[in-house]
This record gives structure tokens, sequence and C-alpha cells, in this order.
């Protein structure tokens, strides 16, 4: 039972650092717009910017993972 639950939240939440990074920029959105609340453009805008970021950083993390060396050096070096 316990491997089919993991295996369901594996289909949602594929990588544990996005998904909490995620939630965070939420919960600091959530604050702004809460300091203030006559402004939701800008939190809105917050949200979108920083939801973006998030997603490029990891895209850039994965993908220089995936480009490791195979434990050959380099042409160049």
């Amino acid at each position: 039972m316990r491997a089919v639950l993991g295996e369901i939240i594996g289909l949602f939440v594929d990588d544990g650092s996005l998904a909490v990074a995620l939630l965070v920029w939420c919960g600091v959105v959530a604050g702004v717009r809460a300091v203030l609340p006559g402004s939701p453009l800008l939190a809105g805008l917050l949200l979108a910017g920083g939801c973006v970021a998030i997603l490029l950083v990891n895209i850039s993390r994965t993908a220089g993972v995936s480009r490791r060396p195979s434990g050959r050096p380099s042409p160049g070096a």
C-alpha cells in the first residue's frame, strides 16, 4: 500500500525541491498580498514571475546533471 501511495504522489510531485520551492514562493506571495491588499496585479506578477524563475532554475539544474561527463576528459583538457 505504501508503494502504491508513493507512486501516486510521484505522479504529481516528481521533483521534491521544485515542489517545495513553489510552495515557499506561494507563501511569500501570499504574505505580500496580505501586507499590500490593494495591489492584486503586483501579487499576480510576483506569482507568475517567481514560478517561471523557479522552473527555469530547476530545468537548468536538471539539464546540468544530465550533461555531466562520463569520466572521459574533455578534448581541450
